[in-house]
């Protein structure tokens, strides 16, 4: 078992709503913050302790870089660890990326090749990480901007194997397949059927912004498009009722207006015969 979130949807929680989610107590099953914006405690960590008495809470890395070549960043891990100790989160996920390097470290989520080299790099990764963590990691697939010249395993193949080998289970980002189909012509639909049905703990839904290039750019800025919601409803028929997480990182909207959108990834789920 990856994850003991509800069977239901929930919302990405950023720090300018969380008083108003401690006051207002809104009607939503569960909530998912990036870890590392509370690993220095304080005021921030006091306020989504609040929140942990009301509601479970999923922890969503983006910091770890787990692909990158020089390892494992210790403390980083160990602040992960403490932080799950302190809220006992229902799930914990990163993300299938790297960012650093012997004398960097990058504020971005970069794409690894999908080879078999990078395969087993990653499967000793994420067997450490886990070690440490104290549990199995859902890893998200990444939205990416080229194909890397060593891309020889399709994207789906590449995370069921990653998922079979390290005991990880799988964060399903439906909006990244979307980009990645329309930026590199990679089928949202065959990532799906490739992935084990037994690996698939979690779904995100978010937004995307198209350049005037034709680039479309996984900003977590605007509405989830029709699309993805197509997708969502595919996904759902294929893993059945799984815990669906609406993003929204940038241009923040009002909190009331990202409870109507994840309203509706709650009725994608009801009409499944799934209640929170």
């Amino acid at each position: 078992m990856h994850t003991s979130l509800p069977l239901a949807a929930g919302l990405g929680l950023r720090l300018p709503h969380i008083r108003e989610v401690i006051d207002s107590r809104p009607a939503v099953a569960w909530f998912e913050v990036h870890p590392e914006n509370y690993f220095g405690g304080g005021a921030n960590l006091a306020a989504l302790r609040r929140v942990r008495a009301d509601y479970p809470l999923s922890l969503h890395g983006v910091g770890m870089g787990l692909g990158s070549a020089v390892g494992l960043d210790a403390g980083h891990l160990a602040r992960f660890r403490d932080l799950i100790d302190a809220l006992e989160p229902a799930s914990i996920s990163e993300h299938l990326c790297w960012n650093r390097t012997g004398e960097e470290c990058y504020n971005d989520l970069l794409p690894l090749p999908y080879s078999a080299a990078a395969l087993d790099f990653m499967v000793e990764q994420l067997g450490r990480a886990q070690d440490v963590l104290g549990r199995p990691l859902l890893i998200e697939n990444l939205s990416s901007y080229v194909s890397l010249v060593d891309d020889a395993i399709p994207e789906g193949e590449f995370l069921a194997e990653l998922s079979r080998r390290s005991g990880c289970g799988l964060l399903l980002d439906l909006n990244n397949l979307h980009v990645n189909e329309h930026n590199l012509g990679r089928s949202a639909h065959a990532a799906l059927a490739a992935l084990p049905l037994q690996a698939v703990g979690e779904i995100h839904i978010a937004g995307f912004e198209e350049r005037d290039d034709g680039l479309w750019l996984d900003t977590h800025g605007t509405p989830v498009r029709e699309a993805v919601w197509d997708l969502l409803d595919a996904a759902l028929a294929r893993f059945g009722p799984l815990p669906v997480l609406l993003e929204r990182d940038t241009k923040l909207p009002p909190l009331a207006d990202l409870l109507q959108e994840t309203s509706r990834a709650q009725a994608a789920l009801d009409r499944l015969g799934v209640r929170p």
